[in-house]
């Protein structure tokens, strides 16, 4: 089933709904700033397991005690889609209070 563009109102009125997320070009973003190199690091294992759920990866960086994560659907173009805020909202799932940086 083709993956379908959201128009920009769209992508602002839920990124509205998403503390913390933001629009990078044609991505959404979200930074985390957690206590410890090894719980970044666990989260990154728990957003891998979700990308493979959902059969949706994105980009993840991991640093010291911070996870970053960019997303788009490459079979979209590249552009934003429903399938992006899914994987969003089951990432601050997984995340709650550990605030953007």
């Amino acid at each position: 089933m083709p993956v379908e563009p959201l128009p920009q109102k769209e992508i602002e009125d839920r990124l509205a709904q998403l503390p913390g997320w933001s629009l990078d070009g044609d991505r959404i973003a979200r930074s985390y700033r957690l206590g410890s190199h090894f719980a970044a690091t666990a989260l990154v294992i728990h957003i891998a397991q979700v990308q493979e759920e959902l059969d949706h990866h994105s980009d993840l960086t991991l640093g010291y005690n911070t996870v970053s994560l960019t997303v788009n659907t490459h079979s979209a173009g590249g552009a934003v889609t429903d399938l992006d805020f899914r994987l969003a909202h089951r990432v601050e799932a997984l995340a709650p209070g550990h605030g953007a940086s």
